[in-house]
């Protein structure tokens, strides 16, 4: 059995395209969180991601465009979530209000989480990888960071895909990943798209430019 693995989407329809069609076929798609917040394009992607029935949960971002509440947010995160919030309808602010904050998926083998299995809003780097964060699942999938990383221990493999839509580990291309179940393996990708297009949509939706011109560094 092999899954595609996204996450930290955030609104952003090109590289959203762009790992659709990337992705080899697979028997299921599932994200780690983050579908919403920073880029301009929030309807798209919660539209993508319920019309491919892609098991999702909820990252702060998600959490914050549902309750227009996210205290300690920069201005850059702030203004995604506003204008997530004038752009999206009442059920799918609903929707994303509803988002477990755990999933455990196919008979218990992954487990999925937006930042840490105790706490959704850490930030769990790949230097805290360990095998003291599994459980009984054989796969723990974690996002938030926008770091793409995977570790295997053992029986069990702790893993963020990247992020989609706003990578920060210095690689521009768009992350996300490929889980073989059986053999146990992660294959990590990056796929190269648009980026001018996104600069010059952020920058149409008068959102703060620097959330488009950081897209090109991976940062």
């Amino acid at each position: 059995m092999r899954i595609a693995v996204i996450a930290d989407v955030h609104a952003n329809k090109v590289a959203l395209e762009a790992v659709a069609g990337d992705m080899p076929d697979v028997d299921g798609v599932i994200c780690a969180g983050d579908v919403v917040g920073y880029n301009p394009w929030p309807e798209f992607c919660v539209d993508w991601v319920q019309e491919h029935d892609v098991p999702t949960v909820q990252g702060n971002h998600d959490r914050a465009v549902a309750t227009g509440e996210y205290p300690g947010f920069n201005d850059m995160a702030a203004a995604g979530v506003e204008h997530a919030r004038d752009h999206l309808s009442e059920a799918h602010r609903e929707w994303l209000g509803q988002l477990p904050t755990e999933r455990t998926l196919f008979d218990g083998r992954v487990k999925m989480v937006h930042g840490h299995p105790d706490d959704p809003d850490h930030y769990t780097h790949p230097s805290e990888f360990s095998p003291g964060l599994l459980g009984d699942e054989d796969v723990l999938v974690l996002g938030h960071t926008h770091v793409q990383s995977h570790e295997k221990y053992g029986d069990g493999i702790v893993l963020n895909p990247g992020s989609v839509g706003q990578p920060r580990d210095g690689d521009p291309g768009a992350a996300y990943a490929l889980v073989d179940l059986d053999a146990m393996t992660v294959e990590q990708r990056r796929v190269r798209y648009d980026v001018g297009a996104v600069m010059d949509a952020v920058d149409e939706a008068g959102l703060p430019r620097r959330v488009g011109t950081r897209l090109s560094r991976g940062q």
